[in-house]
């Protein structure tokens, strides 16, 4: 089959970031979640929380493995696949990744061998500072490429000679329109999807009788951060919205589906968007739900994606704003759910359990929903308003493309079943006796070197 070789250099270029930004999801958020752990065993001296910081950095470190390995296949693609992008816009992009580098990675990758291995050589005072350096730094990381991806949304701050982007004010670069508001997005997602993960995987535990005392908190631990949080991404969203109204209507009218410019707009619940007839069959609408949603207001103007010259594919974008949607619904039924059962002093039913477990890798499915809605959404630009995909991809026939698509599709596969594996080998073993960890900080646990 002939395809055509952008499609494929696109899909390819979606594989390779739909399974690299799994584990930043994770390591983002886990990595505050491991100084949150740490910090109570120091106010505190329990054991339960020393163990559960130790069962947990396990899997820290091999999701911030994963992370690298895709992240640096990642960006070969640039070389490989879309040369024209560092052609036209290298002089923003490059520095703005070597700064994550410099600034972020390395910090990373400096204090991680502390945290991993330097619990019993050196103090407590300098293990608790290198796991907050780490968590700092992926922080750090997020925010850099963050800034990247959004100036590419929202360019801001560029000149444009013979063809090439020019610096004329980094501020203006950095926190360029939407930044602020998919930074904390992305964060909170981050954040979420680690806590669903540290609380499904201790509710299985607890299922599976391999539970301990540490279990239990890191459950309560998770199911509270998420009551809390789940309702301010939605807030944050909420305004990321209407961030994305004012500077790509496009792509909000490719989210709801709405093909004729109107007020009081019908929320779509439901349907199926068809491009060639520009309409959507079998929707089932809430009425004027679209316009108080995007404009506050019951008899707000939504311009429809007939009066655009370009607009993004209108069912891809469709169906996973509606993907993330759902599943951020459910986040907060579930973590409410539990923060209610806690606040009356009871403990999780089993029901609520299954639930929890159930939910373990919903921060995933959520935050590819939203990463697909901003990614395929900004079609057919890949810097909005100015340069088009077609115009950076390189030169390949389709069956080389298609070939090297289906090495990382098989490849990607193998890693994260292997992952999920290894997890579940980990949440598997039963606790270790408390007995065999320290009960309160004392001068054995500080450590000779302090």
């Amino acid at each position: 089959m002939d395809i055509d070789p952008l499609l494929l250099a696109r899909i390819q270029f979606a594989t390779n970031i739909s399974f690299h930004i799994l584990f930043p999801a994770i390591t983002i958020g886990l990595a505050w979640l491991l100084f949150f752990f740490r910090v109570r065993f120091t106010l505190t001296g329990e054991a339960a929380w020393e163990y559960a910081y130790s069962f947990w950095v396990k899997i820290f470190a091999l999701t911030f493995a994963l992370g690298v390995v895709s992240g640096v296949t990642m960006s070969f693609q640039f070389g490989t696949n879309w040369p024209g992008f560092m052609e036209r816009v290298g002089n923003i992009a490059g520095p703005l990744l070597g700064y994550e580098v410099l600034t972020a990675f390395f910090l990373e990758a400096s204090f991680l061998a502390i945290m991993l291995f330097g619990k019993q050589r050196v103090s407590n005072r300098v293990h608790l500072t290198a796991t907050f350096l780490v968590a700092f730094g992926t922080s750090l990381s997020a925010f850099w490429i963050l800034a990247l991806n959004s100036w590419m949304q929202t360019p801001a701050g560029y000149s444009i000679e013979d063809g090439q982007f020019y610096a004329t004010s980094w501020f203006e670069i950095i926190f360029n329109p939407s930044f602020p508001y998919r930074l904390t997005h992305m964060l909170l997602a981050s954040f979420l999807t680690s806590a669903f993960l540290v609380a499904g995987v201790s509710a299985w535990r607890v299922r599976r009788k391999v539970d301990g005392p540490a279990t239990w908190k890191v459950l309560k631990t998770g199911v509270l951060a998420a009551a809390v949080l789940t309702p301010l991404q939605i807030f944050v969203g909420d305004l990321q919205g209407l961030n994305t109204l004012e500077h790509q209507p496009q792509k909000i009218a490719a989210m709801e589906a709405i093909w004729e410019t109107q007020r009081g707009a019908s929320f779509t619940l439901f349907g199926l968007p068809n491009e060639e007839l520009k309409k959507t069959d079998y929707a089932l609408e809430i009425p004027y739900v679209a316009s108080l949603i995007l404009t506050h207001g019951l008899e707000g103007e939504v311009r429809g994606l007939n009066s655009f010259e370009d607009h993004p594919p209108v069912a891809a974008t469709f169906w996973s704003f509606r993907i993330m949607l759902g599943v951020g619904m459910l986040m907060l039924l579930v973590s409410w759910w539990g923060a209610w059962t806690y606040f009356r002093g009871k403990i999780p039913s089993s029901l609520l359990l299954s639930a929890l477990s159930a939910m373990t890798f919903s921060g995933w499915v959520a935050t590819l929903a939203g990463w697909y809605v901003t990614e395929i959404g900004r079609q057919p630009w890949v810097v909005y308003g100015l340069v088009t995909t077609a115009e950076v991809a390189a030169e390949h026939h389709s069956a080389t493309l298609g070939g090297t698509l289906l090495g990382y599709v098989c490849l990607y596969l193998f890693l994260l079943l292997s992952y999920i594996q290894a997890l579940r080998h980990l949440a598997t073993k039963p606790a270790r006796s408390l007995a065999m960890l320290p009960r309160r900080l004392d001068a054995s646990t500080q450590g000779a070197t302090e």
